[in-house]
């Protein structure tokens, strides 16, 4: 049985090493990268899966990211992922734990009526479909890299509250201030 825990309270050490052995030295290269370059995953909604034995077998990171608008105005999102699962040890629902934990800790930061802020991630469509990820709402949206358009995936309950084309990218201080 799997113990989560905040990501805050394990070495960024053995983090690190964790996603090295999940995607590869090569990561970094990827486009989710890029979306979220220079700002800090959420504590409050990122975690840590532990087995039996104390030993970090995955991991969920969630992060401030923007759409650009056309008119340069930026709209907040969540970005999910990485979600990793040490190799060997895939399959045994660690994923689908880290997800509903931090999916819930979204839901639940919103308890009050407001709808939380949307959610987008990279990744297979059948699987993240699950929490009601879908590429509907994506289509005229870019990345600042290369990637598969079916696999940008939304999860909102009001998806006419973003633009419908727009650039992923992080939310930093500069998008900040561009929002007010």
């Amino acid at each position: 049985m799997a113990t989560l825990v905040p990501l805050s309270a394990v070495d960024s050490v053995l983090i690190e090493q964790l996603l090295d052995a999940a995607f590869g030295e090569g990561r970094h290269a990827r486009t989710a990268y890029r979306i979220r370059e220079g700002s800090d995953w959420l504590p409050g909604l990122s975690f840590a899966a532990l087995d039996e034995e104390d030993y970090l077998v995955g991991s969920i990171q969630l992060w401030p990211v923007a759409l650009t608008d056309p008119k340069g105005r930026p709209h907040p999102i969540i970005m999910v992922g990485p979600v990793a699962v040490m190799p060997g040890r895939q399959g045994e629902g660690f994923g689908k734990a880290l997800m509903a934990a931090s999916l819930g800790a979204i839901d639940a930061a919103f308890e009050d009526g407001a709808p939380p802020y949307p959610q987008v991630l990279i990744g297979d469509a059948d699987y993240y479909g699950q929490w009601n990820f879908t590429a509907e709402h994506t289509g005229g949206w870019h990345c600042p890299g290369p990637f598969e358009r079916e696999r940008l995936l939304l999860r909102t309950g009001n998806p006419v509250i973003l633009p419908p084309e727009g650039m992923l990218g992080p939310w930093t201080e500069e998008t900040s201030e561009a929002a007010r």
